[in-house]
């Protein structure tokens, strides 16, 4: 562990390092739990970080599209910040058009999480936070942990637990964008991914799903098997239009595996440095975002800018706006039981 640096507010920010016994090397920071760097080989054995973010605290306070972050308390989007709950009605902070996003003004993304060494059953550093009854228009006390850990085998696990003393909704996530070229390396359109889903959900004109589960059969949403991104990027699909690329909630392939299994979500390739990278989660989504909105405004650690599609993220969760979804699978957490959820970033190469 070693000194980040200061917030605006004059609070400590820690920033720890795991390692391996094959090199590999996180970073991350306990402001916000941000993923401030993943470093991992390629086919010839050269490392680079494929993870996109900055390497000074102060630009991570400032504007930024979620690099690295947890968040919550509810990631994705909720429909004009608003959801009832036990016939009670409850209004959030409005911050992307009429929608409430990724828990809001100042979600988990922006606080201070207190760190620790994780328990034995999970190993790695603990990082701890408790929201508040009423913060960002949330109901109940909310405890929460997210647990990092690095395994020998080139994966990163990241583990989420929290509890209420009040019925509320909650929809965790690390928010990680990946270029498996390198930070600041250029465009993801040559990645090639393939993602386990038959289904998404397709969104209105402000991103909020429109209830129905449409088969991807046919659309660009199909990365059933190994696909290049780039061309249905640029497609004049619709929703590809609306989102100005893909934004999109896919619904997982979960048969056979219960509650609190481990599924696999996503496979990304780059073919020109042979990185691989799996993701697997008990979650019943992922988001897959391609980076859409990076305008060449913000320069990464590397010094270069961030152009649209310079990094795509694959956040896996539960769907976008489910409290006011009924049909979707429930976000509802009450007293006496407890949210657990896994997500593990498996690191290969060709």
């Amino acid at each position: 562990m070693r000194v980040y640096g200061t917030t605006i507010e004059g609070q400590t920010v820690e920033e720890y390092t795991l390692t391996n016994a094959q090199g590999m090397e996180v970073k991350f920071i306990t402001y916000g739990g941000i993923l401030t760097s993943i470093s991992v080989p390629d086919r010839n054995g050269r490392f680079a970080n494929v993870a996109l973010g900055f390497d000074r605290l102060d630009k991570y306070e400032a504007d930024h599209p979620y690099f690295g972050a947890i968040t919550g308390r509810y990631a994705n989007r909720i429909a004009k910040g608003q959801f009832c709950l036990d016939d009670k009605g409850y209004s959030l902070f409005v911050n992307d058009g009429p929608n409430s996003l990724h828990g809001g003004k100042t979600g988990f993304d922006r606080r201070i999480w207190s760190a620790k060494e994780a328990a034995a059953e999970h190993s790695g550093i603990e990082l701890s936070y408790l929201s508040v009854d009423g913060e960002e228009g949330y109901p109940g006390t909310v405890d929460v942990t997210v647990t990092y850990s690095l395994t020998d085998a080139n994966e990163l696990r990241i583990h989420y637990s929290a509890k209420t003393d009040a019925p509320t909704v909650l929809n965790l996530t690390n928010h990680c964008y990946f270029n498996l070229m390198g930070e600041g390396e250029g465009a993801i359109y040559n990645h090639i991914l393939t993602l386990n889903a038959d289904y998404y959900t397709p969104t209105d004109s402000t991103q909020i799903p429109t209830g129905e589960i449409a088969a991807v059969a046919g659309t660009p949403f199909d990365f059933r098997l190994p696909k290049v991104i780039g061309p249905g990027q640029r497609s004049s699909h619709p929703q590809i239009v609306r989102a100005k690329g893909y934004d999109h909630n896919f619904v997982l392939n979960r048969d056979g595996l219960s509650d609190g299994d481990l599924g696999l979500a996503a496979r990304l390739y780059e073919p020109a440095c042979g990185r691989l990278m799996e993701a697997w989660t008990s979650e019943p989504g992922i988001q897959f975002y391609a980076g859409n909105f990076l305008a060449a405004t913000l320069a990464g650690a590397s010094g270069r800018l961030y152009r649209q599609s310079d990094g795509l993220a694959l956040e896996t969760q539960h769907f976008p706006d489910s409290p006011n979804q009924p049909h979707f699978p429930s976000t509802v957490l009450r007293p006496g039981s407890r949210f657990e959820s896994t997500t593990v970033y498996k690191f290969f190469t060709d």
